[in-house]
């Protein structure tokens, strides 16, 4: 398979030497924020799923397949369809790092439509697992820390890793806290989301989370219908929106609720400084 990808590549161009400065590959910018916190500029950090893009309906490019072969480690969830697709065709699986390990899984879904006008038939991907890990804190703690035994079994000599990875783990926790004590001020036990990325941190932290779409695709009538009636019920006054998401029904709801839409960024490179933004907006009155 990788045999082939690379003739494809290599057909009518000139491939380029493999670069000497040391590189690991990310899936999605939350880990490149995670591994740069721990190397600091021993790597050159790459990241895999273009900014804008959504990390359910992404399709890898042949270069990518290339590149992941060439890096020094690949770091990722071990979760999203794209990066099960890539990290598949790796020639050594030890440079894989998979941070998914040690982490209770959701059940849930990462269902996305791919739409026809970006060059693919439409269909919907849905799974069995909740991928989006990243956006609790306590799930963050543990992804760190296996991303630090990660690098100090491949580069044993390396002290200062341990620093940076200490120093983390006190922001994550700070963090942790600060999300703790802000929901329990505030009262608030329900939010509404487009996209259901929040999942672990709803459940981290005692949380309803309400989902508009349903299997990636756009609610009906009846659907809106309900939505409004629960986000009258649990006075709900931020809705949030990802960018990549259709609004349409957002502002359905939210004009008919009076609530306020939020845009947020679940795949932001600094995820710590996301999720305390999201937990401000959630918890606002």
């Amino acid at each position: 398979m990788f045999a082939a990808l690379l003739a494809t590549l290599l057909v009518g161009c000139t491939a380029r030497p493999k670069s000497s400065e040391p590189t690991i590959y990310v899936t999605i910018a939350p880990l490149k924020g995670l591994v740069k916190a721990l190397v600091g500029e021993d790597f050159r950090v790459e990241m895999l799923l273009p900014s804008g893009a959504s990390p359910e309906s992404y399709e890898p490019s042949v270069r990518q397949y290339i590149a992941v072969n060439e890096a020094d480690m690949v770091v990722s969830t071990g979760l999203i369809p794209f990066e099960q697709k890539l990290l598949r065709q790796i020639d050594k699986p030890q440079r894989i790092v998979e941070l998914k390990q040690g982490i209770d899984l959701m059940a849930g879904s990462c269902s996305h439509p791919h739409h026809a006008h970006e060059g693919h038939a439409a269909h919907n991907h849905a799974h069995g697992t909740d991928p989006h890990i990243w956006t609790s804190p306590r799930a963050l703690m543990q992804m760190s820390e296996r991303l630090h035994e990660a690098l100090l079994a491949h580069y044993p000599d390396s002290t200062h890793y341990t620093q940076n990875f200490n120093d983390l783990q006190s922001r994550i926790e700070a963090l942790d806290q600060h999300i703790e004590e802000r929901i329990a001020a505030s009262g608030i036990k329900t939010f509404v989301i487009y996209h259901p990325a929040l999942t672990y941190y709803a459940r981290d932290y005692g949380l309803r989370q309400i989902a508009i779409e349903h299997e990636g695709k756009e609610p009906q009538a009846r659907r809106i219908a309900e939505l409004i009636q629960t986000a009258r019920h649990e006075e709900i006054r931020t809705i949030l929106v990802q960018q990549q998401f259709p609004t349409s029904s957002v502002e359905i709801i939210a004009e008919d609720t009076q609530a306020t839409v939020a845009v947020i960024d679940p795949l932001a490179e600094d995820i710590l400084a996301e999720i305390e933004r999201i937990t401000d907006l959630i918890t606002r009155k």
